[in-house]
């Protein structure tokens, strides 16, 4: 069996984050099983994709965790709640910043926010406005499950951030420049809570190989996807170390509709 695995952000979205109807036709005219392997939540990426016909686990939240279509868990890898408030309270304060977690309390998706935000963090909160999943918190504290815990900032202070918190915690960690935003992002997660632990986890719950996978991505968390599966595929705006890694570079970009266009002539 053939299967294909598609990052969303500057892969198989547009930069404004549409799809063309012509990619909704492709997708929903597929003839192999066909999913998605996002950062996002399964709120977030569902209304995004609102139109096509979703058959597949979808691996989510940067690989943390993997939902059925109709949103049921089928596997979670979250950071225990100890180990992200002792951290947390070390890098506020060592150097004054605080993160925002993304997560999961009795079932509902959840975004906590400091009260104490800096301008990016502001920035990016403007995109939640009227979100019930989204909130302001005084003294920021863990969830049951913590799914990832995200930093907004300059490189340079990220880094260090990593650094720190990778030196004394057993944590997955992903460094990269925001897509949207003129800052960088600092993602922790469950050590396999990554996009490559999660394909794998996926492999096995519908039962195909590795081999017969195929994936398209664009950026730095899907590199670890790239190096698993049987075919990797990097659209025309991918970061040089993506391309690097894989087996095919598309002559298209995401605003060009690459994927969808790859795909229509299998």
């Amino acid at each position: 069996m053939r299967y294909f695995v598609t990052d969303l952000d500057k892969t198989l979205l547009r930069s404004d984050l549409t799809l063309s109807d012509f990619s909704r036709r492709v997708w929903n005219d597929f003839s192999h099983p066909l999913t998605i392997a996002t950062a996002r939540s399964y709120t977030g990426a569902t209304k995004l994709l609102r139109g096509l016909k979703l058959t597949q686990p979808m691996i989510l939240l940067d690989g943390a965790m993997i939902a059925s279509p109709k949103g049921d868990i089928l596997r979670i890898n979250a950071l225990p709640p100890d180990m992200v408030d002792s951290f947390m309270d070390e890098i506020e304060r060592e150097f004054d910043e605080r993160p925002l977690i993304v997560g999961l309390e009795n079932a509902e998706e959840k975004f906590l926010y400091p009260k104490k935000l800096n301008p990016h963090q502001e920035e990016l909160l403007q995109n939640y406005r009227n979100d019930k999943r989204v909130l302001n918190i005084e003294k920021l504290r863990a969830l049951p499950h913590n799914l990832k815990v995200v930093y907004l900032g300059d490189e340079p202070t990220l880094k260090a951030i990593e650094s720190r918190i990778k030196s004394r915690y057993d944590v997955e960690s992903k460094l990269s420049k925001d897509p949207y935003q003129n800052c960088h992002f600092l993602t922790l997660l469950h050590p396999l809570g990554d996009k490559a632990h999660a394909l794998k986890e996926l492999e096995e719950i519908v039962g195909v190989e590795a081999k017969d996978v195929s994936v398209f991505g664009d950026s730095l968390n899907d590199i670890g996807m790239f190096e698993w599966a049987g075919k990797a595929i990097a659209v025309a705006n991918a970061l040089p170390q993506v391309k690097e890694k894989a087996h095919i570079v598309l002559e298209r970009s995401n605003d060009e509709d690459g994927v969808a266009h790859y795909l229509a002539a299998l």
